[in-house]
């Protein structure tokens, strides 16, 4: 029963809170802004954020990353992110839903890119890109509705969010 209310609710909210903008691949040359989430339970995530902003720089593009870290925090344990772009599982509603202010803040940006690094199919980040209104959307796995405009698998050799992202850099750079 909880759980049906449950499905009920995120479908509700998903419903209410879509953008309706319409996606494609877009070439680099026209993406000025991206938002990009990671996850900080990858081993590999602070080598991923020095890529993803060298990447931003490297190209013009005005970048915002968002993090995610649902690991429950021993005492004494201390935040390795920023809490303002940081959604942690305590954060999130019953139901899975990110707080609205995180979601502002991902939307303020207007990014033209949404890139989700994130090797799972949450509520959280099928939330967060269903709400994005920019019009390139890329992620490691595809959630229902083809929400993602390209997806990059990993393959057996590609194990961390780190080597996922340059593989999703060297497809942007062929996109002409």
């Amino acid at each position: 029963m909880l759980e049906s209310i449950k499905v009920l609710l995120r479908k509700n909210a998903l419903k209410r809170s879509a953008s309706h903008e319409p996606t494609g691949i877009t070439p680099l040359r026209r993406l000025r802004s991206a938002v990009v989430f990671i996850d900080v339970e990858d081993s590999s995530f602070d080598l991923c954020k020095r890529e993803v902003m060298s990447f931003f720089r490297d190209n013009g593009i005005k970048g915002e990353i968002f993090f995610f870290d649902f690991r429950k925090l021993t005492e004494g344990e201390r935040l390795i992110t920023s809490i303002t772009n940081t959604i942690l599982r305590k954060d999130l509603n019953w139901y899975g839903r990110p707080p609205k202010e995180k979601v502002d803040l991902m939307l303020s940006g207007e990014p033209d890119l949404f890139i989700s690094l994130v090797d799972n199919d949450s509520f959280a980040i099928e939330y967060m890109t269903r709400c994005s209104q920019a019009h390139f959307k890329i992620g490691r796995r595809q959630l229902p509705g083809d929400v993602f405009d390209l997806v990059v698998s990993d393959p057996t050799e590609l194990h961390c969010e780190a080597e996922v992202f340059r593989e999703m850099a060297a497809l942007l750079r062929k996109i002409k």
